[in-house]
C-alpha cells in the first residue's frame, strides 16, 4: 500500500510540475481607426512595402522586391536599431498586406538569472502581422493585427521581455502609426 501511495504521489507531483512549466502564451493585438478619407487615398499612403514613412520612429526603409511576396524589408529606427521583415502576402484589391519579423537588432544586454540576455529593439518573438484598409462610404477603417510571443521564451522572463513589455511596445507602435496615418490621410 505504501508503494502505491508513493507512486501516486510521485505521479501527481510530476503532473503538477508539467502543468505549471509552460512557456509563453501567444499574444494577439488588434487596433482599428476610422479615417475621414476615401480608402483609396489611405491605401495609397501605406501600400508600398518599401515605404514606412507614415510610421513614426522609422528613419528609413529598404525592400528588395517591392510589393512582391517574399520581399525582405529592413526598417532602420530613429535610434539606429533595425527590424527585418518578410512580406507574406500583398493584395491591392483587398487593400491589405501581411508580413513577419525575421530578425531584429539588440537594444541592450541585461543580466537575468546570471545569464547575459540580449533585449531586441521590439521585445517580441515570432511576430506576424497584417494591415488592411476597408472602405466605409466616404471614410475608411484601417485594421492592424498582430500575433506574437514575448521576447523571452523561457519561464520567468525579465520585465524587459515579458508579456507586458511586448504588449505595451506593440500597442504603442500601432497607436502612433494609425494616428499618424489618420493625420496624413485627412490633410
Amino acid at each position: 500500500m505504501k508503494k502505491i501511495t508513493l507512486i501516486v504521489s510521485a505521479l501527481l507531483f510530476f503532473f503538477t510540475v508539467i502543468a505549471n512549466a509552460h512557456g509563453p502564451v501567444r499574444q494577439k493585438l488588434e487596433q482599428e481607426i476610422t479615417i475621414n478619407a476615401p480608402a483609396e487615398k489611405v491605401w495609397a499612403i501605406i501600400k508600398n512595402y518599401d515605404d514606412m514613412s507614415w510610421l513614426p520612429g522609422i528613419k528609413s526603409t529598404t525592400a528588395d522586391k517591392g510589393n512582391s511576396k517574399g520581399s525582405i524589408r529592413v526598417l532602420t529606427l530613429q535610434d539606429g536599431g533595425t527590424i527585418t521583415e518578410e512580406l507574406k502576402k500583398h493584395d491591392d484589391k483587398k487593400m491589405s498586406y501581411a508580413y513577419k519579423i525575421t530578425e531584429m537588432s539588440t537594444a541592450k544586454t541585461i543580466t537575468h538569472s546570471g545569464v547575459e540576455e540580449k533585449v531586441p529593439v521590439l521585445p517580441v518573438d515570432n511576430y506576424a502581422a497584417s494591415i488592411e484598409v476597408e472602405a466605409k462610404g466616404d471614410t475608411s477603417v484601417v485594421s492592424w493585427k498582430a500575433g506574437y510571443y514575448r521576447a523571452y521564451m523561457n519561464n520567468n522572463p525579465p520585465e524587459e521581455m515579458n508579456e507586458e513589455a511586448a504588449n505595451s511596445a506593440v500597442a504603442a507602435i500601432f497607436k502612433s502609426g494609425l494616428e499618424n496615418l489618420k493625420a496624413l490621410a485627412e490633410k
